[in-house]
């Protein structure tokens, strides 16, 4: 299934939460699946902190054939015969506002400047995204959506799609979510950023003018987080204490990373894994994106506004909901999910809760698990289907 990214522009300027307003902008955006005579089968996939419009198929190389490791974040779930079948629904995958996959974002121009907006571009939430998403339909004439679905922060997307636009979406699935975070997700998030801002090579967000790169501060970060996605079960089983390579990796490699770190010789096999993982990461994250998405993460709290009554916040809510939780997952535990359905409930709504005894930590909603997805597929199936 190959898929080819389109990019839309809005001249119309979006007026943002912070009361800045981004003029001009562009959105990239893929599609899978065929938009039905009524534009009543519309999906819209929200993504999470470092993944993109990019959620199945195959990208292609030159001569039109699937490149190798370009599959889509969600390539599991979502094309034809899967739990999302692109068979019956129109998919689409957004790049966010800010991101650095394409969307207007901290790497692009800032017209007022001739520059990269670097630290200027403006702060953004995740229901100034949702605004922006609702405009992308608008230009696609889609005015209902069948569903909207995500994972992690997709799946605060999703929440807040059924508050700001209620009438606009019937269904929401929800993935390893929260109605906030934590303070102890925020002080992960904090200490990301710390290590982000304080590289040399930061240059208070202007790298780019400087000709550099922020590598260091980026690869602390992703290690932090990618810690947090993991369970101690499956980092004991995967890891442990081994001192040997990981299997399939490079001593050569491991020794390489041992040296840009400026640290003696990487021991521990989680050493080389975590270092691996942030290496990857620096080489195609640009860091104030990091900094702006994981803000926009902390900022969620649609109970705000309502002193912290999370019921009454989603009493505008019309939709339907799947949630859907995985045990193992510390960092955005079942009971953030049922925080939710509770809330739903009392609101007389109708909510499907699902919860998934598995090993893999917050990482399991992007893996492949047979009741998870036979949970997915019959939602859509038997509710998001019957419901067209």
């Amino acid at each position: 299934m190959i898929v080819t990214p389109v990019t839309y522009r809005f001249d119309q300027p979006l007026a943002l939460r912070s009361g800045a307003v981004l003029p001009a902008y562009e959105l990239v955006v893929e599609t899978h699946g065929t938009l039905n005579a009524d534009k009543s089968n519309a999906v819209l996939v929200c993504h999470a902190l470092n993944a993109s419009h990019h959620v199945a198929g195959f990208h292609a190389d030159a001569n039109g054939q699937p490149l190798p490791r370009s599959e889509g974040w969600w390539h599991n779930m979502i094309g034809p015969g899967k739990p999302v079948d692109t068979n019956r629904f129109f998919v689409i995958g957004v790049n966010n506002l800010g991101s650095c996959f394409g969307s207007t974002g901290p790497t692009h121009t800032n017209p007022a400047t001739g520059q990269a907006w670097g630290a200027d571009f403006p702060v953004v939430t995740v229901e100034d995204w949702v605004d922006a998403q609702a405009r992308l339909l608008d230009t696609m004439g889609i005015d209902t959506l069948a569903a909207v679905m995500g994972g992690s922060l997709g799946g605060m997307q999703a929440v807040s799609w059924t508050l700001q636009y209620p009438d606009r979406v019937r269904h929401a699935v929800v993935v390893a979510s929260a109605p906030n975070l934590t303070a102890e997700n925020i002080a992960f998030n904090e200490v990301a950023r710390r290590a982000i801002v304080t590289d040399p090579d930061f240059h208070g967000g202007h790298y780019l003018r400087h000709g550099t790169l922020p590598r260091r501060g980026l690869r602390i970060a992703r290690m932090i987080g990618h810690i947090t996605y993991l369970s101690d079960d499956v980092m004991n089983e995967k890891f442990g204490r081994a001192l040997r390579a990981a299997d399939g990796e490079d001593p050569a490699a491991i020794a390489e990373l041992a040296y840009r770190y400026s640290t003696t010789d990487v021991e521990f096999q989680i050493e080389s894994y975590l270092r691996y993982q942030g290496d990857k990461f620096s080489e195609y994250f640009d860091a104030n994106t990091y900094l702006l998405i994981t803000r926009a993460l902390d900022y969620f709290d649609p109970a705000r506004e309502h002193d912290g009554n999370l019921s009454a916040a989603l009493a505008r809510a019309k939709a339907k909901f799947l949630l859907v939780s995985f045990t193992t997952d510390w960092r955005f535990s079942p009971a953030r999910s049922r925080e939710i359905a509770k809330a739903l409930l009392e609101n007389d709504r109708d909510v499907s809760y699902c919860e998934i005894d598995a090993p893999h930590g917050h990482d399991a909603f992007l893996l492949d698990d047979a009741r998870y997805h036979a949970a997915v597929r019959s939602y859509f199936e038997h509710t998001v289907g019957a419901a067209r």
